[in-house]
């Protein structure tokens, strides 16, 4: 059964039961404000940058936009989560995702100020205990997801109806998901909407550099490898040069302090921004071989919404 499908929408003031995944520090305003303006949940990820370039994204998006979107803090990533909280607060944003952390300590202060607690989530276990701190909605995201990863490495196709089963507030599914194939399966896995961070890169609003939108296109079901996994520092990137040779430096016995320097937000910016993988690698996930066009990201909601519909009007038809 699907959970609290309308009400999802609701809760976070979108059309569309789609949000967009914080893409940490290459986070903009164009995109972000385009995601909220088509009717999802734009993102900003806070990542590593400091309090004053997250506002000044936040103040644009506002100049840009009137709908909801939200502020994702990686609790354990950023050392700045009081202060973003606090900017959260003074600005109003909407909701606030957090990951990578403990967030019991932030949901009531959010809550107080009327912002929605979303709570990232990769276990049953993650998503019982953000219910019960009071979190407004989880997003389960699966390990076929792009960046910083869980390391226990559960797939979205399992992940999903475990927590469904076990929590009582709405679910958004993330990892592996890039058309509306992927909402409907999320729904009839008992989701209420999915969250998206790779299908983002590749639409026309998106500020990065072309040659990252290409190669997010000429990806396929094998265009994706995992660093850092024996150092518990799960990341999925997409393939490249650079990639490979962090790979083969984690083989030959790199220290946890070199590798976390050599994936430092600098060299994702050298790849995301300016298009080298030759010094720098790209976040992607394993749905980048299902992503074959750059429409804009109306289009791309939009056909969304219809494949998600047809389809799942198929399969019932099937049944009768």
């Amino acid at each position: 059964m699907v959970k609290n499908l309308k009400h999802a929408c609701e809760l976070l003031g979108i059309k569309y039961p789609i949000i967009q995944g914080g893409m940490g520090n290459i986070s903009n305003a164009q995109l972000t404000s385009a995601v909220s303006e088509a009717g999802g949940l734009g993102t900003v990820g806070a990542g590593t940058m400091p309090p004053d370039e997250v506002e000044k994204i936040i103040i644009d998006i506002k100049g840009r936009s009137q709908k909801p979107f939200s502020l994702n803090i990686p609790i354990s990533v950023t050392e700045y989560t009081d202060e973003l909280i606090e900017m959260a607060i003074r600005h109003k944003v909407a909701a606030v995702s957090l990951s990578a952390g403990n967030p019991a300590p932030f949901i009531p202060v959010l809550q107080k100020n009327g912002i929605k607690a979303i709570v990232i989530a990769a276990s049953v276990r993650h998503a019982v205990k953000a219910e019960e701190a009071g979190a407004d909605l989880i997003v389960a995201e699966g390990f076929e997801a792009a960046g910083i990863n869980s390391s226990l490495e559960l797939t979205t196709f399992s992940l999903i109806p475990q927590i469904v089963d076990k929590v009582k507030i709405p679910v958004f599914a993330a990892g592996g998901i890039a058309d509306g194939r992927g909402l409907a399966a999320a729904l009839m896995l008992g989701a209420s909407g999915v969250q998206m961070g790779t299908r983002f890169i590749a639409v026309k609003e998106a500020p990065f550099h072309e040659e990252y939108k290409q190669k997010v296109l000429n990806s396929d079901d094998l265009g994706t490898v995992i660093l850092g996994r024996s150092f518990g520092r799960v990341r999925r990137v997409l393939k490249g040069e650079y990639a490979a040779s962090l790979i083969a430096a984690e083989k030959k016995g790199m220290t946890a302090e070199e590798f976390l320097e050599k994936t430092s937000e600098p060299f994702h910016i050298k790849g995301a921004l300016h298009g080298d993988f030759e010094r720098g690698y790209v976040n992607g996930g394993q749905a980048a071989g299902l992503i074959q066009h750059i429409p804009s990201v109306k289009q791309l909601l939009e056909e969304m919404m219809d494949q998600s519909r047809n389809q799942i009007k198929q399969v019932y038809d099937q049944f009768q």
